[in-house]
């Protein structure tokens, strides 16, 4: 990432959306360094500035010295708390149960073992109170006193003996719609507007947003279109009293297209165009602000060129009412920002921007984790959030006046106050603040009361979800995760028992107190398992990742494979050769194979019996050494091995992507495991006076047989398994992917396994497959497939004379899935 001073000298909006797509993932270490360079504190600044926020947070208890609303009761049921992830749970699926019996037995399974008496009374919030003792089932529980000697647990099946369950079900529904109200203003737009009538008279308004995440289907996209519609037209037809500027609408473009993704780019940028453009119309039409909701930062290059198409149109040029959220979180929070900057310069229009936290920060870590990327793109500490919020908003109020209208969305009161520091020192108060609906109500109180003192036209503008309660699940969790959680400042602002001090210290200086400013804590996805390394992988939806990595696949597209089976490491023909052609495009040849016949089977068994000898007297960590070499060049040459799998499995690139690294996952795992579990001989108890020692050695000769769906990913694991427990192996692939076979092989010589310790053979199952399983000389076999074949396998092997033949299957076979409806159907 370029460091941000070199970053603002760019003036063209498309050398920066280049910035942009080319630094997914950057140091954090630097950037954040980089950062910080851009805005500068003095100590007594910085002093100034606490006392300030002291002087505000105590204001604000005095205040309201008992905090109401959603506030208090996610004080009460943080989610550190047992009882806060039984709410969730109970949130999450109670109200989608149709049924009384599967209601009846939810309810009952999550309240009976939560100990909810710890929380009775201990809150000074009516919501809170009211709400635990309906959590308790009934509002009029007279047994809990503090002599009692009844549980809970007991009190509620007394409950339920005694009134019965619908009554009981009553009132969990009767509770879990008083949540759902503190966090939703209404069940439809008029409803929530006439709820917010009150709130303009104190200098607030409203973003309204429909409910409704992403559309699974083109009717789910045209029906939140509609909703969306709708709303511009109620907000519009109503007329206002006070001040305060329109309500405005906010949207989601996950929620107008039901394939948003970088994948279906043309269809984005024409068909959910075309949607977007409808709601632009309507609503410059009626001078209604709209905002484009941010989303995972998967989306963010495919959102900035969407934006761009639609900032550009006909249909919103002079408007100045398309606005966009930010999310601070992002690593490329600031160059995004200076995008819109020199956009809105070069058009002439001005921005309204939301700068947001950010609201997907777990799933952001845990995706690039499972992807197997190199770092992450959000922040991993939340004060290097902060300070990130903290430069875009200086360089909003400083750099982007008249181009950018800023609207700062926050429930902390150090950025609020360091917010106001910033336009006070740059005389710019073109700006609104935003909280979310039943949240951060007594900062904004405060707030707005201190700022018309002074004479400041400052408004804030409520983000409000609007919907029934049946749609409020994912816009739930992720306020609970967001607000629950002990480090959020919504938590410690309203509870008494946090100090004072700890809140008002500044980001700036907190973050001095780290040595590194990457969070050591979150491990790298490359270093998420404590014994081996994680697989790389690729992220296909990120331009600077894409292009690079396409480009290195598509150059093996023409490579030739003329091969046959690997005896002794050597390719061995038998009779004519066979075209291999591509599955997908029948006018492309990738190579050619010869197939092996019955002796041919026999000399690659004779191989390995000669092989197996060697192979199992070296040490386990010698071949789990082997094994970990082998991942490498699976790693070193990935690029091959995908073009492979595309042009002769049939794969698209991301499941291309998936099989290397499940291959490479399956060495470095058994050779964790054979280190760890093989090394020594293990120890079993016995009588006084005796040892007993366990010694796991090879069996012999192994025959992996795997299927063409897997033809890397399960040909490898079989055979690696086998290897590193000491025994040789004789390879069989499937018949259509054969030169995927020859190349792993190849690699797994060159990383240090014998060559006659691993044979692959080509051929036919009922020719080469009948003949390995037949003979004596096979010790064991490996097979995935079909639940016919192995079941021949097994008949084959059984008739053989003298020892039982370990026999591993793996079968095919379609499993039936039952979902109750206590589960999120999407």
């Amino acid at each position: 990432m370029l460091a941000p001073k070199k970053l603002l000298t760019l003036d063209k909006s498309d050398d920066i959306l280049s910035v942009i797509t080319d630094n997914y993932i950057v140091d954090e270490n630097k950037y954040m360094q980089s950062l910080l360079e851009t805005i500068t504190f003095s100590d007594k600044q910085l002093d100034e500035q606490k006392q300030k926020v002291a002087v505000l947070i105590q204001d604000i208890r005095k205040a309201s010295s008992s905090v109401s609303g959603i506030d208090s009761f996610l004080q009460e049921y943080s989610l550190d708390t047992e009882e806060g992830v039984v709410l969730m749970c109970l949130a999450e699926s109670l109200l989608r149960i149709p049924d009384s019996e599967t209601a009846d037995a939810l309810i009952e399974d999550k309240l009976s073992n939560a100990a909810w008496e710890k929380h009775l009374s201990q809150s000074d919030s009516l919501f809170v109170n009211a709400s635990t003792w309906g959590l308790m089932l009934s509002g009029k529980i007279t047994g809990l006193g503090k002599n009692s000697e009844e549980k809970p647990a007991t009190l509620i099946g007394h409950m339920i003996d005694r009134l019965g369950e619908p009554i009981i079900r009553a009132a969990i529904y009767q509770a879990m719609k008083i949540m759902g109200k503190q966090f939703v203003s209404g069940s439809n737009i008029n409803e929530a507007l006439k709820a917010g009538d009150n709130d303009r008279n104190s200098a607030y308004t409203h973003s309204f947003d429909m409910l409704g995440e992403a559309a699974l289907t083109a009717k789910d996209a045209k029906r939140y279109q509609q909703s969306y519609f709708d709303a511009i037209t109620a907000i519009g037809n109503k007329k206002y009293q006070g001040d305060a500027p329109r309500p405005g609408v906010s949207i989601k473009l996950s929620a107008l297209h039901p394939r948003y993704e970088e994948s279906q780019r043309g269809r984005v940028l024409n068909e959910l165009f075309d949607s977007v453009i409808t709601l632009i119309e309507h609503a410059k039409k009626l001078n209604i602000q709209l905002t484009i909701d941010a989303e995972e930062m998967d989306r963010l290059e495919l959102s900035l060129y969407l934006y761009k198409k639609l900032y550009q149109s006909q249909a919103a040029k002079g408007w100045g009412g398309l606005g966009l959220v930010v999310q601070a979180y992002s690593t490329r929070a600031l160059p995004v920002l200076h995008w819109l900057n020199c956009l809105a310069a070069e058009t002439g229009t001005q921005i309204p921007v939301r700068l947001v936290k950010g609201a997907y920060w777990d799933s952001e870590i845990k995706l690039c984790q499972q992807m197997g990327l190199q770092g992450y793109p959000v922040f991993t500490r939340k004060v290097n959030t902060d300070v990130s919020y903290l430069v875009c908003a200086n360089y909003l109020l400083s750099q982007a006046q008249n181009r950018i209208f800023p609207q700062f969305a926050t429930h902390n009161a150090q950025t609020v106050s360091t917010v106001l520091y910033f336009a006070k020192k740059y005389q710019n108060h073109q700006f609104e603040f935003q909280r979310l609906h039943g949240m951060g109500q007594e900062l904004y109180d405060e707030v707005l009361k201190q700022e018309h003192q002074k004479a400041k036209n400052t408004y804030v503008r409520i983000y409000a979800p609007v919907g029934a309660h049946k749609d409020l699940l994912p816009y739930l969790v992720r306020r609970l995760l967001e607000n629950g959680a002990n480090t959020s400042f919504v938590h410690k602002l309203v509870d008494t028992k946090t100090p004072v001090d700890s809140l008002a210290t500044h980001p700036v200086r907190q973050i001095k107190k780290y040595n590194h400013f990457y969070n050591s804590a979150i491990k790298k996805p490359s270093e998420i398992f404590s014994d081996r390394l994680n697989s790389r992988g690729m992220n296909l939806h990120i331009e600077g990742q894409r292009k690079p990595f396409l480009n290195q696949v598509n150059k093996e597209f023409d490579r030739q494979y003329h091969v046959a089976s690997l005896i002794n490491g050597k390719d061995t023909f038998v009779g004519k050769k066979y075209q291999v052609i591509s599955p997908y495009n029948h006018e492309k040849i990738i190579g050619s194979i010869g197939l092996a016949d019955e002796k041919t089977a026999k000399l690659a068994l004779a191989e390995a019996r000669k092989g197996y000898p060697i192979w199992s007297k070296i040490k386990i960590k010698q071949r789990a050494k082997i094994l970990n070499l082998i991942a490498d060049l699976y790693e070193k040459n990935r690029h091959e091995l995908i073009a492979l799998c595309i042009r002769e499995a049939g794969k698209v690139y991301q499941d291309g992507i998936d099989e290397v690294r499940e291959a490479i996952d399956f060495c470095r795992y058994y050779a964790a495991e054979a280190e760890k579990n093989w090394g020594q001989p293990l120890m079993l108890p016995g009588p006084t006076g005796e040892t007993n020692e366990l010694h796991i050695t090879g069996r012999g000769v192994f025959l992996c047989i795997s299927p063409w769906n897997f033809p890397l990913a399960i040909f490898t694991g079989q055979i690696v398994a086998a290897l590193v427990t000491g025994n040789s192996v004789i390879a069989k692939p499937a018949d259509s992917t054969n030169l995927i076979a020859h190349r792993a092989i190849t690699l797994m010589h060159e990383a240090g396994i014998p060559t006659n310790a691993l044979q692959l053979v080509f051929g036919c199952g009922n020719i080469v497959g009948q003949t390995l399983v037949e003979d004596d000389g096979i010790d064991g076999v490996c097979f995935t497939g079909s639940t016919t074949t192995a079941k021949h396998i097994n008949r084959t092997l059984a008739a053989r004379e003298g020892a039982i033949v370990p026999f591993i299957a793996e079968t095919g076979g379609q499993n039936a899935m039952i979902v109750d409806s206590t589960s999120l159907p999407e």
